[in-house]
């Protein structure tokens, strides 16, 4: 008789997984300590980054071992996983008061590159997959988020800037009480320039020596083109729906 290998369960972590996790949350490590001794954070900076990198890890974990059915984590996977460490040390920021540094900006400029170097990499090695694209997007989320509340913190834009990190979130929380907008859309190259963008806006405001006018004025950007962006979607949802509801003759 044959043995037959055992199933795969949801709970089994995808190949790679691990050892991807555990060696970015040394990196961390080590990285964050540079910024202890070098640029003035506090221990608990870096702390409190590597803690919410740990819950984000095990999210992650579970979401690849569930959707990826015990295929290779894959590498387009762990540089994602490499951006959401450095998010969650670029947060790290906001419990020192968020001051505007040569090693703040450094970090979201490298996090930043690494956006276009997995969707390459997953292109190039034939690594696309569903959970691949929806966690590249919500990491894309929370960098905006997580930008956007720096920004606000140390001066460069009023409250309103906010809303560059939440409009993504209340898109979703939309969902809930229009089943339209949870409808897939289709692929666009304008809303992944539009993210590309916002990024480079954002980063625009941390740098040290930019104005406050002239990062005030990279934010309203950003808000203006992000909001044109999804107008674009919500009509599409719209249009989408109302076709649909209308009965053939």
């Amino acid at each position: 008789m044959v043995n037959q290998p055992a199933p795969i369960t949801a709970w089994e972590p995808a190949p790679g997984t691990l050892a991807a996790a555990l060696s970015i949350a040394i990196l961390m490590g080590a990285f964050g300590w540079l910024l202890v001794l070098q640029a003035g954070w506090q221990a608990a900076q870096v702390g409190t980054a590597l803690g919410g990198y740990a819950v984000l890890a095990v999210a992650v974990a579970i979401a690849a071992a569930w959707h990826l059915k015990g295929r290779g984590f894959g590498l387009a996977n762990q540089i994602t996983l490499l951006r959401t460490g450095l998010i969650c040390l670029i947060a790290g920021a906001l419990l020192g008061g968020a001051q505007l540094s040569w090693s703040l900006a450094s970090m979201i400029a490298l996090a930043l590159s690494l956006d276009a170097v997995d969707g390459w990499l997953a292109r190039r090695f034939g690594l696309v997959s569903r959970f691949g694209a929806r966690f590249d997007l919500e990491i894309d989320a929370l960098m905006m988020l997580v930008l956007s509340v720096l920004v606000w913190q140390t001066g460069r834009a009023d409250i309103w800037v906010l809303t560059i990190g939440g409009m993504r979130y209340g898109f979703v929380g939309l969902g809930v009480i229009w089943p339209a907008a949870r409808r897939p859309l289709p692929p666009s190259f304008r809303r992944k320039a539009v993210c590309a963008a916002l990024g480079v806006l954002l980063l625009v405001c941390l740098l040290p020596p930019i104005p406050p006018w002239l990062a005030g004025g990279a934010a309203g950007l950003a808000l203006l083109s992000q909001s044109v962006s999804f107008a674009i979607d919500l009509a599409w949802l719209r249009r989408v729906a109302t076709e649909l509801r209308v009965e053939p003759t």
